[in-house]
């Protein structure tokens, strides 16, 4: 059975990327637990041609997406080996203006009524994350760290993302999804 509607975040993973010339090589994988929020909007503008009195012919780029990931907090591997920040022998984390972004994989899976749907999102880049905290009231709130995310399609073949639904004729693959940036099998 298909599902009907989506709700829930979990199991996000990131790849940090590697690049070739054109050639994009995978990572090892490490997770980013407490995932509160994925919103992402499509980037790329249509473009309509006007024949005949009517609109003839209407196409749209796909530019990938942009928007943000919420998380409980940005762990240290994050910092690392996707935010570039050295670890210094004390354990402490230090942002250097200099600082190199490395692009990166991004696996994730939206729970459905039914059954989970498995994403990568094949070639992603993030901005500096907000650096904030509140006081304690009448009670704790907790205060998630949110990355401004831009996805583009993938250099070497131009594949934004995939997703995948276990149906009962791919589970080993369903099951296995997570263990490397998912690639198609034509």
């Amino acid at each position: 059975m298909a599902n009907k509607v989506k709700f829930g975040l979990s199991n996000v993973h990131i790849a940090p990327i590697t690049y070739n010339g054109s050639q994009v090589t995978y990572g090892d994988i490490f997770t980013l637990p407490g995932a509160v929020n994925l919103s992402l909007d499509p980037e790329g503008e249509s473009a309509d041609f006007f024949a005949d009195n009517t609109k003839y012919f209407s196409d749209y780029a796909n530019q990938g997406y942009t928007g943000t990931l919420e998380v409980a907090l940005i762990n240290n591997d994050f910092r690392e080996k996707i935010l570039g920040q050295l670890k210094d022998r004390n354990g402490a984390f230090i942002e250097n203006s200099g600082d190199s972004f490395k692009d990166f994989a991004l696996g994730c899976q939206f729970e459905g009524d039914s059954k989970g749907t498995r994403y990568w999102f094949y070639q992603c880049s993030v901005s500096r994350p907000s650096v904030a905290s509140q006081t304690i009231e009448t009670s704790k709130t907790p205060v998630t760290d949110e990355l401004n995310i831009t996805i583009n399609s993938r250099i070497s073949d131009q594949n934004v993302m995939v997703k995948m639904e276990e149906d009962g004729t791919n589970t080993a693959a369903y099951t296995a999804f997570f263990d490397e940036v998912y690639e198609a099998n034509l």
